[in-house]
């Protein structure tokens, strides 16, 4: 079973050198903060996918499955990395099964982020019009859902798409009360900056009275110095 064999691999790994403290990445206590860190966890994926990469796409999709049911600590590193690294395989119907994975196992930023600038973004840079979906999900109760209606955007906007989409999100979610969509929704608009600085730049100024403050720094980070600097005049 495929979550014994990567159990038992993370095993192999588990010394102190290779650990780290992550609990000063989040507000929320941690129940366990000690992790192993990132680029070891990747080197063991990475090792794993080599066995099981011609293996056809829906079989891959069982095990990342398997991994995320397990409740297993690190599965849904496990289950997203390997879910990314089948995207040239990708078709529209894969958007249930990710959405799915969002509502059920994401649970934190971490989380949130790798399967929405993994799998969710790259399946929205190969079909754009997923992003009528996604947007429904920044008037959800469920706090991810929200912060990922933003984040999955990242992707397509940094090929320059879905502009009037992260327009369109950011209006939803513009007066979000919650610090971790508002960083998200301003993330994404500051890599839109990077792409759009005309634009983004006009957005924020239009809204800049009601957009909260810490959306508002991440939305102009990379703007040209010249309008970050009248953007922070009040």
């Amino acid at each position: 079973m495929i979550v014994e064999i990567v159990k038992k691999e993370i095993a192999k790994h588990d010394k102190r050198k290779n650990r780290l403290n992550c609990q000063r990445f989040f507000k929320e206590k941690l129940a366990d903060p000690i992790v192993l860190k990132t680029e070891i966890l990747r080197k063991i994926s990475n090792e794993l996918f080599e066995q099981i990469k011609d293996q056809p796409k829906q079989q891959i999709f069982d095990h990342c499955e398997q991994l995320l049911a397990s409740g297993m600590k690190y599965g849904t590193f496990f289950a997203f990395e390997w879910a990314g690294k089948i995207d040239r395989h990708y078709t529209k119907t894969d958007f249930t099964r990710f959405a799915g994975w969002l509502e059920k196992y994401v649970y934190n930023w971490g989380a949130c982020d790798h399967l929405c600038c993994g799998p969710l973004g790259h399946l929205l840079l190969r079909f754009p019009g997923l992003s009528a979906k996604t947007i429904k999900w920044a008037k959800s109760k469920n706090l991810w859902q929200r912060r990922a209606a933003a984040v999955c955007l990242i992707v397509p906007i940094r090929r320059r798409l879905l502009l009037d989409e992260v327009f369109g999100t950011a209006d939803l979610l513009l007066t979000d009360r919650e610090d971790l969509v508002q960083k998200g929704y301003g993330w994404m608009l500051k890599v839109a900056g990077k792409q759009f600085p005309e634009e983004v730049f006009a957005y924020v100024m239009r809204h800049k009275r009601d957009m909260p403050r810490t959306a508002f720094r991440y939305a102009i980070e990379k703007l040209p110095p010249d309008k970050r600097k009248t953007a922070m005049i009040k």
